[in-house]
Order: C-alpha cells, then sequence, then structure tokens
C-alpha cells in the first residue's frame, strides 16, 4: 500500500473483528473525519475501541504488534486522563491510526444523562475547554460502527441519531456563563491582563459555540474546528468566525485593544443569545 493511501473498508472491518477477539472489547467505531466522509490523504484513521472491565491489554497490546510492527505499545485504561483514558498511537503500513479507548457503560451512563439535559466540561489532557460528557453519545452518533459484538453500540448509534431536546436547552441556558466571562474580563482590563482575558475569551467562545450547536440540535464533540463549525450553522450570528479572529486579534497589553476584544465578544454572547432563542422555538 502506498504511503499516502488509505486502509480500505475492507481492512478497517477485518481489523475490527480481530480487535473483537480480545476479552473487553464489546465494539469498535470508526470516528473522526474518515467517519465524517472529510477526511484527506494526510488524515489519521481515529477507532474508538469501547471496552468493558477487564480489558485484557496484554492481548491488545498483542495484537497492535500484528498489525503495526513490535514497537507499537497500548496504553492501560486510564493513563492518558479520566476522560480520554487510554489507547494507542500506531502506524499501520506507514499510516497513522489511533486506537482510543472508550468504556461501555460509562458511554451509555454519558447518553442518559445527556437525555435528561445534564452535563459538565471536564479537566483533560488535550482538551483547554474541557472535555464535554456528552461529546461520547456524539461520536457514536457520527461515527461508523464497524464491529459490534452485542449489538449495543449499533443500538446507541440509532437513539443518538436524535439530539436530545433537553440537553439543547441546558446548553442555551450555559449562556450565562459566557455573559459572566465579559464581566469578569473587564475586571482584568485595568491591570491589562491580556493572558487573563484571552482565557475569559476563549471560554467563552466555547460556550457559545456548544449553545449554538445545541440550539440547531448538531453534536459538537471538540473545540477543534468548533468556532468555523458554528459559524456555517443556519441562524448562527452575523460572521462569527470572523468576530472571533477580531476579537481574539485585538488581545495586546494595551486597555483600549483589551477592551475592543471584549466589546466584540460581549456583542457575540448577545447575538447568540438572541439567535439560539430563535433556533428553539
Amino acid at each position: 500500500m502506498a504511503a499516502d493511501a488509505e486502509l480500505t473498508d475492507a481492512e478497517l472491518s477485518e481489523l475490527a473483528q480481530r480487535l473483537l477477539t480480545v476479552p473487553g472489547v464489546a465494539g469498535v467505531m470508526l470516528g473522526g473525519s474518515r467517519a465524517r466522509g472529510e477526511h484527506t490523504p494526510g488524515s489519521d484513521t481515529d477507532l474508538g475501541l469501547y471496552y468493558r472491565r477487564p480489558l485484557d491489554v496484554d492481548r491488545l497490546g498483542e495484537v497492535a504488534r500484528e498489525v503495526a510492527g513490535p514497537s507499537a505499545r497500548v496504553t492501560p485504561p486510564g493513563e492518558w486522563g479520566p476522560w480520554v483514558d487510554g489507547g494507542g498511537w500506531l502506524k499501520i503500513r506507514g499510516l497513522a491510526v489511533d486506537w482510543i479507548y472508550r468504556d461501555l457503560d460509562r458511554v451509555q451512563h454519558q447518553w442518559a444523562e445527556a437525555e435528561q439535559g445534564r452535563y459538565a466540561f471536564h479537566l483533560q489532557a488535550g482538551h483547554p475547554l474541557g472535555w464535554a460528557d456528552f461529546g461520547y453519545a456524539g461520536e457514536v452518533a457520527l461515527g461508523r460502527v464497524l464491529g459490534d459484538a452485542s449489538g449495543e453500540l449499533s443500538a446507541l448509534r440509532r437513539r443518538a441519531q436524535v439530539y436530545p431536546r433537553a440537553l439543547s436547552a441546558s446548553l442555551v441556558d450555559g449562556l450565562w456563563e459566557a455573559d459572566f466571562l465579559v464581566g469578569l474580563a473587564r475586571k482584568a482590563v485595568p491591570r491589562r491582563d491580556s493572558a487573563y482575558v484571552s482565557g475569559c475569551l476563549f471560554r467563552l467562545v466555547g460556550v457559545c459555540a456548544h449553545a449554538l450547536h445545541g440550539a440547531a440540535g448538531r453534536w459538537l464533540i471538540n473545540e477543534k474546528g468548533a468556532v468555523a463549525a458554528a459559524g456555517r450553522l443556519p441562524g448562527a450570528p452575523a460572521k462569527f468566525a470572523d468576530r472571533v479572529d477580531a476579537a481574539f486579534g485585538a488581545v495586546n497589553g494595551d486597555p483600549l485593544r483589551l477592551t475592543l476584544a471584549i466589546d466584540i465578544a460581549a456583542d457575540l454572547v448577545l447575538e447568540t443569545t438572541e439567535a439560539c432563542a430563535m433556533m428553539l422555538r
């Protein structure tokens, strides 16, 4: 296989069946840009390994070495953190194939929480806004099932195709935090604290992006590309992404520039609130 090719659907299905022989692996799902049909020749292939404890990490490591060479390694659950809890960064025929663990019982629990409109952002390395726990359900909704020993993963995917109305309402209600962050950022202007203002703006924008997706009934599962995706939603504030760029571009140690950045953000929060109200009608 050429270095710039991709694993075929048949090869991915065969790999999923091998993974299902590992004790503890309950299902395998293709995620990321490949599942959405948005991948490029240089895109990684993301495979979600849905497991139940105890996961046989030794056997999983053997499979990894069989398909990716003797240096391939997988982690025990928990090594990467509490929410993205482990996996392996592999090279199969020179292609990047990422195995990412998902505790199936935890995924099912967070789907039930999302159905009730309960969510939170959790501390997790690699996720500066925080891991949105409803992201588990979004991954299942947006992914493609490659292997499913019990049928649970496929059943959950069918349910997650319908975005929970209660979650929509809760994410929009969460815009109170974006408004609160505007006030916090303004208090930092006299100190010329551009780093603190930037932090407030980043979280504010993330809260707005999630609220817009919630109001539109669209899953948002990562901070990467969230601003651009929010700007493309029908009914989003005009030039949403451009205005976010303008806000961050204004941040420096000059109080006038910091005030400009916060003013831009404050207008976005107001317009996001109005846009979400319209979407939910």
